[in-house]
């Protein structure tokens, strides 16, 4: 019978998570699995499956926020090589999940395939990309997708094809799914006037951005047809701090932390956002970043 000594080899217990992330905060992983082969990664999730302990998948950290108690159950980071190749074959570009979103656009780019330079500046890896439905003002991965391979609970491997896809802003039907891979439909185009384009995307992002700070990105989603950076600024909290969090003074919906924060820190400032949006716009804003547990 299956026990988690069997995974001696590629799980660790209490795991500090802080170091994954982009924010630097955060408890341990009861459990850290790092698997090196498909194999092994089905293996972990059907034996939490079958022991009902939850499961977790990180990214490249860029998205999240850990909570300073930490995780309880599995936390599964997709690290090998295995999980992060990227095939092209004409305008069809496969990719695994643990791919950085970063590298799939210089290398579509690369081979003259255009669509994927509207997500530049966006952080993570594909799969957490596919999950939230990635994306800005110009567009967003889910305009690409043709397919996704995921992993079930019971370790079984199904490809999804777009017909059974549902993407929303910022959010995807593969919440309860392992995702392994995607086929992307791209077209082409010169890679000189690709990468124009990007360099465009990229000094507006950096223009208005605190890219150079320990940040998770947007915060908050935008309401429909407004945005959320823009009611935090209009609320008068650009630089407002709890300990060492602090709201961005380059951009409203980032949040930056500093050498000693803490995610007590971080989750009091989210909700006095929260509160005084609410109190003067009237405006409920959504949590775009994932918080664990």
């Amino acid at each position: 019978m299956t026990s988690l000594d069997d995974f001696s080899d590629i799980m660790r217990r209490n795991e500090p998570l802080a170091p994954y992330t982009w924010l630097k905060i955060g408890g341990p992983a009861q459990y850290f699995f790092e698997p090196h082969t498909q194999e092994q990664l089905a293996a972990v999730v059907k034996y939490c499956s079958e022991n009902e302990i939850p499961v977790r998948i990180l990214g490249s950290g860029s998205n999240l926020l850990v909570r300073d108690e930490g995780v309880s159950g599995a936390v599964i980071k997709l690290s090998d090589g295995i999980f992060s190749r990227i095939s092209i074959d004409g305008t069809k570009v496969t990719a695994g999940a643990g791919a950085l979103l970063s590298h799939l656009i210089s290398r579509t780019i690369a081979a003259g395939l255009a669509g994927l330079e509207v997500l530049s500046g966006i952080p993570g890896t594909v799969g957490g990309a596919l999950r939230g439905n990635a994306g800005g003002r110009n567009g967003e991965i889910s305009e690409f997708v043709k397919s996704v391979t995921v992993l079930t609970n019971r370790g079984e491997i199904h490809v999804r094809e777009a017909a059974d896809l549902h993407f929303e802003y910022r959010h995807s039907n593969l919440d309860d799914m392992v995702i392994l891979s995607c086929e992307l439909e791209l077209h082409e185009d010169d890679p000189d006037e690709i990468t124009k384009r990007l360099r465009k995307l990229w000094i507006s992002k950096k223009a208005s951005q605190p890219l150079t700070e320990q940040s998770a990105g947007c915060i908050f989603k935008n309401p429909r047809g407004m945005s959320a950076g823009a009611l935090i600024e209009q609320s008068g909290l650009k630089d407002t701090r709890i300990g060492d969090c602090a709201v961005s003074d380059r951009h409203a919906n980032f949040i930056v932390t500093y050498e000693n924060a803490t995610s007590k820190d971080a989750l009091s400032l989210i909700d006095l956002i929260k509160a005084k949006v609410a109190a003067q716009h009237g405006v409920d804003l959504e949590v775009e970043i994932k918080i664990w547990p």
